[in-house]
């Protein structure tokens, strides 16, 4: 007896349960649901002080040409280029802003290496560039010239394995940024700077009293740096999409004249 008045008793108790759940507002009950799935922030990492690529106007506003880019990922994966996050970052700074997390992506103008690649997923190539030689020196007009000489150059970048392939009888000096490399050769520290291209045809724009040497000693394709792994694939493929649409429309190549870099022709994959 005293078994059946504790089951009527469980079950009026859970009856009751189950209509004071009913009656809640429908809100209350879906909320888990409706919360967002992701961040609409758009974090990328971009570089600061490489005219025309990504530097700080005179106003102290990002500018270039990863800005144009990052500010039209932003409208196509965010819905708007307000959701854009700009995270300056240095050389060596690159890659680690995606792995840790902290940028979204990243496009900061590095090379695709099969060593990269290894530690992050790049996008298809947005631009070509190549490694350039620039000097000051009056006696120093072509390659030839810098035998048995000093070449700086960034440390760790891909245009060391380039300078020693193509002059093996050089001496490399490695330095922290592109202004350091300026510097060594304004403090006869090096003879030329080695580095991209797109880069050095800008400092020399501004500076007349550097010249380019003719000719580069390699091609490096760009890419945007993603994070590895399947769960990214979504977002490889939204950024290849972009990039395959910008260069359809004409869209990237006016783009990168607007800025002034010299023109490439990236895959067509």
């Amino acid at each position: 007896m005293r078994l059946q008045f504790h089951a009527r008793r469980w079950l009026r108790g859970g009856l009751a349960a189950i209509a004071a759940l009913a009656a809640l507002p429908s809100a209350a009950v879906a909320a888990p649901s409706d919360a967002p799935e992701e961040d609409d922030r758009l974090a990328v990492a971009v570089q600061s002080g490489v005219p025309p690529l990504g530097f700080r106007g005179e106003d102290g506003q990002l500018r270039g040409l990863q800005v144009d880019l990052a500010r039209r990922l932003a409208q196509r994966l965010r819905g708007s280029p307000q959701a854009l996050e700009l995270l300056p970052v240095a050389n060596r700074q690159r890659l680690q802003a995606v792995l840790s997390g902290q940028a979204d992506l990243a496009i900061a103008h590095v090379t695709v290496t099969a060593a990269r690649s290894r530690l992050v997923s790049f996008s298809r190539p947005y631009y070509l560039d190549g490694t350039a030689l620039v000097a000051a020196e009056p006696d120093v007009r072509e390659r030839a010239d810098l035998a048995g000489r000093k070449i700086a150059l960034l440390q760790g970048s891909s245009a060391i394995a380039a300078v020693r392939y193509a002059l093996p009888q050089v001496q490399l000096v490695a330095v922290d940024s592109y202004r350091a490399g300026l510097e060594a050769l304004e403090a006869d520290k090096a003879a030329a700077l080695a580095g991209d291209r797109s880069i050095l045809s800008g400092w020399v724009d501004r500076h007349p009293a550097y010249r380019q040497l003719p000719g580069c000693l390699s091609t490096e394709p760009i890419g945007i740096v993603l994070p590895k792994g399947a769960q990214h694939a979504g977002l490889r493929q939204q950024v290849n999409a972009a990039i395959a649409d910008w260069r359809r429309s004409g869209w990237l190549q006016q783009t990168v004249r607007q800025w002034g870099l010299p023109q490439s022709q990236p895959d067509r994959g």
